[in-house]
């Protein structure tokens, strides 16, 4: 298969070892600077917007998983990178563990925040693909009204949420939407990635069950679980702390691998 890779905008903080964070759907790469700004003397933290959000271009084929991975794997090469520590949150999280699949010896860590491995039920592949016609038709206010509410409980965050939903672009939503219910179920492949890896699950999470991360790390050889009480589908915005100190965690098993 032939894929047509983008240059992704990137934000870049910190020095020391690069760790790349992916954000969700339909999110950009701001999501990340509350931990960032944590922890930018402990590493070198490199925030692409991946293809369609924020300051990324698009292009006109649907986003799957594995043309996802091709625009990473194109800027670890602009920026001369060998191996990093890739994180991916949700969406992000499905590329990433593709990526481990596709590039294992580009890794040196791998995290996984509010995501899973398995692939879409046949129901929720038909809801994504419905939700990608009423787009469609509807414009984004739909994702803007409905969406924030699933990701978190916290009233504050669902209003910032909002105001950066109105700026996503309608085509780049349904591309990730019918790219996220094509993908394929991970769970073959969990037990092949050799590097330390961090699963950060929300206990209040509404679009991923807690049991998904328990099982996601049963499979993971060197896998390892922080569960947050406090958090729903977007803990580096409702606890960065935690988060931080899971990513810590993380940079300490790649150094003692």
């Amino acid at each position: 298969m032939e894929f047509h890779p983008v240059e992704l905008y990137y934000r870049e903080e910190g020095a020391g070892l690069p760790i790349v964070l992916l954000h969700g759907f339909p999110l950009d790469h701001s999501i990340w600077l509350p931990v960032v700004r944590l922890l930018a003397d402990r590493a070198r933290f490199i925030m692409p917007d991946l293809r369609g959000y924020g300051k990324s271009p698009d292009g006109n084929e649907i986003h799957s998983m594995r043309l996802l991975v091709e625009d990473v794997q194109l800027l670890l090469d602009r920026l001369n990178l060998e191996r990093v520590i890739l994180i991916g949150h949700s969406m992000g999280g499905y590329v990433s563990l593709c990526f481990s699949h596709s590039y294992p010896n580009r890794l040196a860590g791998l995290g996984l925040v509010a995501s899973q491995a398995d692939a879409d039920t046949p129901e929720r592949r038909q809801a994504r693909l419905r939700t990608a016609r009423d787009v469609r038709t509807k414009g984004v206010d739909l994702v803007a009204h409905g969406i924030p509410s699933t990701l978190t409980n916290r009233e504050d965050l669902q209003e910032q949420l909002h105001e950066m939903f109105h700026s996503v672009r309608k085509q780049s939503v349904i591309n990730s939407l019918k790219g996220m219910a094509e993908r394929q179920d991970a769970n073959p492949w969990l037990d092949q990635i050799k590097v330390p890896t961090l699963v950060i699950a929300g206990e209040q999470d509404k679009i991923i069950p807690l049991r998904k991360s328990r099982e996601m790390v049963e499979l993971l050889n060197k896998g390892w679980l922080i569960e947050i009480p406090e958090a729903g589908h977007i803990p580096m915005l409702e606890q960065p702390e935690r988060v931080a100190e899971g990513i810590s965690q993380l940079l300490s098993a790649v150094h003692d691998n």
